[in-house]
């Protein structure tokens, strides 16, 4: 076992590996970075969700129900027509 676990460290000194990007997209397709929060709306409900890693893919895990707004009111509170 140990020596098996040496000869594969040896074998990886000298191999240069490239790990993927990985990133979540938004609904336009585009781009967020790994760890960040946003508001999502899906199904008419918003939820606080993180871009975050599961079992090798990229994901959005909800983090909380509601999405604050500037005024500090959860978006579930306030007229839905100003929360788009």
């Amino acid at each position: 076992m140990i020596f098996t676990c040496a000869a594969s460290i040896a074998q990886g000194d000298g191999a240069k590996v490239k790990w993927p990007d990985c990133y979540c997209t938004d609904k336009d397709g585009l781009r967020v970075e790994l760890g960040t929060m946003v508001c999502m709306n899906v199904g008419g409900r918003d939820f606080i969700a993180r871009c975050e890693m599961s079992q090798n893919v990229p994901m959005w895990r909800e983090m909380n129900k509601g999405c604050l707004t500037s005024s500090g009111q959860s978006a579930d509170t306030i007229n839905p027509s100003f929360n788009t």
